[in-house]
């Protein structure tokens, strides 16, 4: 009777030994999986930025916006945070930290501007020695005065045919944006007032993007019309 009892204490050791090492297991596996899913900052992706930099223009144009009302600011303002509400859509479906914003002023300027110098050119003549884009309508467009220089371009949020917003020219103004990554380029029409140099709407940034980036580091921005 003795030697069966120390045997039942035995087994009911080793499963408690077992039940142990199988839930600590377990939770190592859902610790793994929780972290491999942590949203990213704007620092750990390029996509995470292009999104952080549309949301943080499009929330300084509401807070110009609300510093200087006019008789539409009521109404811009509902479109821009239908605006907002879209891009946090967009950073949750990128796996993106929901509702980080920034401005194109930030960090991503002084990469940019020693990116042309890594190339083994100027700055200041990188643009200026930039074959004009092909293939995308815009082979007719003149070059025109370069602006806003070392400005990093990304998406309003907006749909509609292909525009402009800008917090530098009028509406009316044409520019033509060009992406130096990959030589593409469009012409577009100011429509509305934005918290940057040239915000594109949707229509107009899928013209020249890169397959799943949202944010334009490298742009040659120039004043046509």
């Amino acid at each position: 009777m003795s030697r069966r009892r120390t045997l039942s204490a035995k087994k009911k050791i080793a499963l408690l030994v077992s039940a142990a090492a199988v839930a600590g297991g377990g939770a190592f596996v859902m610790a793994s999986t929780s972290n491999a899913a942590a949203p990213q900052t704007a620092a750990e992706s390029t996509v995470c930025q292009g999104l952080s930099t549309a949301l943080g223009n499009n929330q300084k144009f509401i807070a110009d916006q609300k510093a200087a009302p006019d008789a539409q600011s009521e109404a811009r303002i509902a479109n821009r945070e239908a605006v907002i509400a879209q891009i946090k859509v967009q950073q949750e479906a990128s796996g993106c930290v929901v509702g980080e914003s920034a401005q194109d002023s930030q960090a991503t300027q002084p990469s940019q501007a020693a990116s042309p110098s890594q190339a083994g050119q100027p700055a200041t003549s990188a643009p200026a020695t930039q074959p004009p884009a092909a293939g995308n309508g815009d082979d007719a467009a003149a070059t025109g005065q370069q602006v806003c220089n070392g400005s990093t371009v990304t998406l309003s949020g907006e749909g509609g045919a292909p525009a402009a917003s800008s917090n530098q020219f009028p509406a009316g103004t044409k520019l033509k944006v060009t992406n130096l990554d990959n030589n593409k380029s469009t012409t577009v029409e100011v429509t509305s007032v934005s918290g940057s140099c040239a915000l594109l709407n949707n229509a107009a940034f899928e013209e020249v993007r890169e397959p799943g980036k949202f944010l334009i580091r490298r742009a040659l921005i120039e004043k046509v019309g």
